[in-house]
């Protein structure tokens, strides 16, 4: 079981994964990497609950953490469940903070990611993460002669090629940046702990 401590971080998280996804992404149609930037390209095109799509994508990755590992998929069940819900929580509040503070497509894609990146790093930090494809590129690295980070990184430039892809050139150049600034506040985030990185959804 989980620590209330632990509870608590995951839901502080939650609330910027929540904010960086529905404040400064959506309104700019900007992605982000792992398995929030597939729930968004769904958003943008079919219009469905990005909260809902990730617990859809997630389910087969989680039961494959059943399967292999136990522990990792008690540390990241809260945190995917929770963020999701959140992110849904949050996604009708969107115009009213736009009618207060509406920055441009590139730096809006800087502060949603270091938002994102944040709450990530803040879950990774104290043990805890979102799931997503952090579980699958960990699962995969048994099998394939890759980095963990170098899986992630190779998943998310999948991702955003497809959304720009399906969506437009500029989505795909603003959406590195969205990646660019996760990645760098993850890391300071869990530069102390050492941890490695593995920050997306």
């Amino acid at each position: 079981m989980l620590s209330f401590r632990k509870h608590v971080i995951i839901v502080i998280g939650s609330f910027l994964i929540a904010m960086g996804t529905n404040f400064f992404l959506v309104p700019q149609k900007v992605l982000d990497g792992g398995v929030i930037g597939i729930a968004l390209i769904a958003n943008y095109v079919f219009d469905l609950h990005i909260g809902f799509v990730i617990i859809l994508c997630s389910v087969p990755i989680f039961i494959a953490a059943w399967v292999l590992n136990r522990e990792i998929f008690y540390n990241s069940l809260s945190g995917m469940l929770i963020s999701s819900f959140v992110i849904d929580l949050l996604s009708p509040y969107q115009g009213d903070v736009l009618r207060v503070f509406a920055p441009g497509a590139i730096p809006s894609a800087m502060i949603g990611g270091a938002l994102i990146g944040t709450g990530l790093g803040l879950m990774l930090r104290n043990d805890a993460s979102t799931g997503g494809t952090d579980l699958l590129a960990h699962f995969l690295s048994k099998y394939v002669p890759l980095n963990v980070g170098i899986i992630i990184l190779l998943m998310d430039a999948v991702i955003i090629g497809i959304g720009g892809a399906v969506l437009s050139g500029n989505t795909f150049v603003n959406s590195i940046f969205t990646i660019l600034s996760g990645g760098v506040a993850t890391g300071l985030c869990t530069l102390k702990h050492g941890h490695r990185r593995t920050r997306r959804l």
